[in-house]
């Protein structure tokens, strides 16, 4: 059977494993929030980084890309690569993804998507809404293992511009601004 895994934030521009085909894609249902704290590629325990999960929304949509796995031992692979990767999410649901915004019948079914929940005693690592002013500071100051969160809202920013989603981050503008002539 065909695995399919949806990529809203960094899997969109890193996915870390072999996949055989992708799709951009909507998903029906969600938004895409910066409320999942990251202690371990984009921030510190001490420190914490922001990273984008999906909240619940009526009537919106939350763009990115799909990826197919055909081979069962490239499932295992990455299944297992995710898991890691993707500890500090708490859910995986299945859902269905969207190519055209005027269908209403998907384009794959049962795709593999991981998210941050808003429930703390599963998810530690929830840091939830904030006023932009507040998250875009905590974007620009956070660093982690991986690098500067503020380097992770900007490679979303380019991902999301290079699949024409139609989607965009207002907070790319405030950390941009406040980058370059301070707060």
């Amino acid at each position: 059977m065909v695995m399919w895994v949806f990529g809203y934030g960094s899997l969109i521009w890193k996915t870390g494993f072999h996949y055989d085909d992708s799709l951009v894609g909507f998903i029906k249902g969600y938004r895409r929030v910066f409320y999942q704290g990251s202690t371990d590629h984009r921030g510190t325990p001490e420190f914490p980084g922001r990273t984008v999960t999906l909240e619940p929304a009526q009537d919106q949509v939350c763009w990115g890309v799909a990826y197919k796995i055909v081979k069962k031992e490239d499932q295992d692979i990455a299944l297992t690569y995710l898991e890691v990767r993707e500890k500090q999410y708490d859910q995986k649901a299945y859902l269905d993804l969207f190519t055209d915004p005027t269908s209403t019948k998907p384009a794959v079914s049962g795709v593999m998507v991981y998210i941050g929940s808003a429930d703390k005693k599963v998810n530690i690592n929830y840091l939830g809404p904030a006023s932009l002013e507040d998250i875009a500071k905590q974007i620009i100051h956070a660093e982690g293992p991986s690098g500067p969160n503020r380097d992770y809202l900007f490679q979303l920013e380019r991902a999301l511009l290079q699949i024409d989603s139609g989607s965009w981050l207002p907070i790319c503008l405030l950390v941009d601004r406040w980058l370059h002539y301070g707060f």
